[in-house]
């Protein structure tokens, strides 16, 4: 929380006229909706004359320095119940709905320069206008931590989360008191779109979405408000039905990268464990960036006799992924829907493979699925990189066969997802304090003992372990620069055992052996 003195109610109508300015500046608000929009802030702060005096010429780089203030004025003047997070931010998105265009006229707009200077022009004013909305939190994701991590398979990327603020003790408490609500259904409904908000729900006033079709149905695509890399963007489903993979998911993937040639698209697969955070809308997330995955070449080659213009490679990457290349749309997704198809139905006990489970009342439980993701090339071929999931767990293994493993939770326990599976770590807000805080342990004349972890109430006990193998490897005595590159380099080294542990087949002899049995099975020959 930022700690802004109070503004006096002049001061307070100098913001206003700040924030108009910078909406004039960044195409926001038209000459002809200056007046409109002042108006509509005026009521909104309960004011009933705007600003007399000279407005300083500036140019800001986000809304942040003059929405904090404006903020705090609207707790003084009671717009919010308290000065939390939670409350601030739907007062956020309140203030710069304002200021938003219709939504009709974003997609006139994205559309009319999609012709005039092409599609790339189009996606890079509508991620701009997200930004200056505020929709985009870049005050809040610039405080991510970010690194690079070199391995055998390329550099993977790291990063810790900031950009979703985390829930203080009052506003925990007061989520816990609110009755269950029904509209909108979920945070990735179109109904989202211009939604107050509530305390359990983001307010959305500045949400803008563009209508899509694939495959004959009505899609959305919008961008992440927490962009975990450039342009990171969701394309979801107008019908809020539940994720499923199956072959229309592979038309769909096809059909967008037609759309959007510059972008990647990708989805999540659909069972629990091996899947995403919201399962129950059918979803999928794209942008524009090069993920170490898409950047690893192939190790081994096949080819189909039956689709001779289709190429198959197991890409050179800790999870099991096959890569498919070709230039004909409909054969590529042939061989994507027999993949899938082959895959879901596969059993290889000898490798942990299960395709079901039985349960007591009798009923087949399935365990098989792909995570898959969609490009199209430069050249003008269609690829698809399907990475082969299952999610069965075991007595040794509750959290799953194929999921970070219990020793790896003290960095990594959630669900192996589209992101990560890509190369990209997305780990918790809480590792940057943790980790820096592991990293001065290793420092020369810290003062503090590495065996006080050992202690059950120490805040640091679940790294207790680590510390001590780091120690040993490393020793206690590293400058801050070498403890600091020390604990950023174990940090990716724990990402890759992620990585390794969620991949079905392993990057052995034995598991490259049992790779290639299930694409044998599957009608692909070596080529």
């Amino acid at each position: 929380m930022t700690e802004h003195q109070l503004p006096a109610a002049e001061e307070a109508l100098l913001l206003i006229e700040r924030l108009l300015q910078f909406a004039r500046q960044r195409g926001m608000v038209e000459e002809l909706d200056e007046g409109a929009a002042r108006n509509a802030l005026l009521d909104l702060f309960r004011f009933t004359e705007p600003y007399e005096g000279d407005v300083p010429e500036e140019r800001l780089d986000s809304a942040s320095a003059v929405l904090e203030p404006l903020l705090d004025y609207g707790f003084a003047i009671g717009l919010i119940e308290d000065n939390i997070v939670t409350y601030r931010d739907l007062l956020d998105s309140r203030i710069m709905g304002l200021l938003m265009p219709r939504p009709s006229e974003v997609h006139r707009a994205f559309q009319a320069t999609t012709q005039k200077s092409g599609l790339p022009a189009a996606t890079n004013a509508f991620y701009a206008m997200n930004i200056d909305s505020n929709y985009i939190r870049m005050d809040r994701i610039n405080k991510n931590r970010y690194w690079q991590h070199e391995t055998e398979y390329g550099a993977l990327e790291i990063t810790i989360n900031l950009s979703k603020p985390e829930k203080d003790p009052k506003e925990i408490a007061l989520l816990k008191t609110l009755p269950p609500a029904k509209y909108p259904k979920c945070l990735l409904c179109v109904e989202n779109v211009g939604y107050a908000g509530r305390a359990d729900h983001p307010g959305r006033q500045n949400l803008r979405v563009l209508p899509l079709e694939l495959q004959g149905e009505q899609w959305f695509f919008q961008y992440s408000p927490y962009v975990y890399y450039n342009e990171h963007s969701i394309i979801f489903k107008g019908k809020h039905e539940p994720m499923a993979i199956s072959h229309s998911s592979f038309a769909r993937l096809l059909d967008f990268v037609e759309l959007f040639p510059h972008y990647f698209i990708g989805s999540n697969a659909d069972l629990p464990i091996v899947g995403g955070s919201i399962l129950s809308h059918d979803h999928f997330q794209g942008g524009r960036h090069v993920f170490p995955m898409e950047a690893a070449g192939t190790s081994v080659s096949f080819g189909n006799p039956e689709l001779p213009g289709v190429r198959y490679g197991i890409v050179n990457w800790p999870m099991s992924v096959v890569r498919v290349n070709g230039r004909s749309k409909a054969d590529v997704h042939a061989a994507a829907c027999r993949l899938l198809d082959d895959w879901r139905a596969y059993s290889d006990a000898d490798a942990d493979v299960l395709a079901f489970s039985e349960q007591e009342d009798g009923t087949s439980v399935p365990h098989n699925t792909i995570t898959p993701i969609a490009r199209l090339r430069d050249d003008g071929e269609y690829e698809l990189d399907l990475v082969l999931r299952n999610n069965r767990t075991s007595e040794e293994h509750p959290d799953g066969i194929f999921h970070p493993h219990q020793e790896l939770h003290h960095i990594k326990k959630e669900n192996i997802g589209l992101i990560e599976v890509m190369g990209l770590a997305v780990l918790p807000g809480r590792l940057k304090d943790e980790l820096e805080q592991l990293a001065a342990y290793l420092t020369a004349g810290s003062g503090r003992q590495i065996g006080e972890l050992n202690g059950a109430d120490h805040p640091l006990h679940k790294h207790a372990e680590w510390l001590g193998e780091l120690a040993e490897r490393h020793g206690a005595a590293l400058t801050g620069e070498q403890a600091k590159a020390v604990i950023e380099a174990e940090t990716g080294d724990k990402f890759l055992r992620v990585l390794k542990d969620a991949g079905v087949y392993k990057r052995t002899e034995d598991g490259q052996a049992a790779f290639e049995r299930f694409l044998t099975a599957a009608g692909l020959v070596r080529a």
